[in-house]
C-alpha cells in the first residue's frame, strides 16, 4: 500500500537527491538524470498502481530521453562561440587582417605603425612614413605587415 500511495514521492525524491548532487559537483549530467526522477514520480502520480518494474523501465527511458534532449538540442544552443573569443586575451592576433598606417617607415624590416590610439612594432618589407599596411601575423609583440 505504502508503495502505491507515495510512490511518486520517492521519486521526487530521488530527483531532489540527483539535483543536489548536480549542485555539489556541477555537470549538467546528473540534473537530467533528476529531471527523468521527476517526471517518473509525475507519470507514477498520473498513472497509479504501476509496478516496480514498469516504474524502473520508465525512469531508465525518461532519464535516457532527457540527457539526449540535453546533449542533442541545448547544449548546442548553450555553447556559442563568440567573435574573438578565442582570441580574448591576445590583442595582436584580433588585429591580423587590419589595414593600418605607418607612422615610422620600416627601415631594416622594422617600424612603427598607428593602431587605435597607440603604435605597434611591425615588421616587414622597407616601406616609407604614410604606407598603408595590413597585419597578416603577430610574432610576440611584433605585427607581422605586407603592403596593402
Amino acid at each position: 500500500m505504502f508503495a502505491s500511495i507515495a510512490a511518486h514521492y520517492l521519486w521526487w525524491i530521488v530527483a531532489l537527491v540527483l539535483i543536489a548532487i548536480e549542485v555539489i559537483m556541477p555537470g549538467y549530467f546528473m540534473l537530467w538524470i533528476g529531471i527523468g526522477a521527476a517526471a517518473t514520480g509525475v507519470l507514477v502520480l498520473v498513472v497509479p498502481g504501476t509496478s516496480l518494474l514498469f516504474q524502473a523501465v520508465a525512469f531508465a527511458v525518461l532519464a535516457f530521453v532527457s540527457c539526449a534532449v540535453y546533449w542533442y538540442v541545448l547544449r548546442p544552443k548553450l555553447q556559442h562561440d563568440e567573435p574573438g573569443d578565442a582570441r580574448l586575451n591576445r590583442r595582436g592576433e584580433q588585429l591580423i587582417g587590419g589595414r593600418y598606417v605607418l607612422i615610422e617607415a620600416i627601415v631594416n624590416g622594422r617600424g612603427k605603425a598607428r593602431v587605435g590610439d597607440g603604435q605597434w612594432l611591425v615588421s616587414g618589407p622597407d616601406l616609407p612614413v604614410g604606407t598603408t599596411v595590413e597585419v597578416v601575423a603577430v610574432e610576440g609583440t611584433t605585427l607581422k605587415v605586407r603592403p596593402g
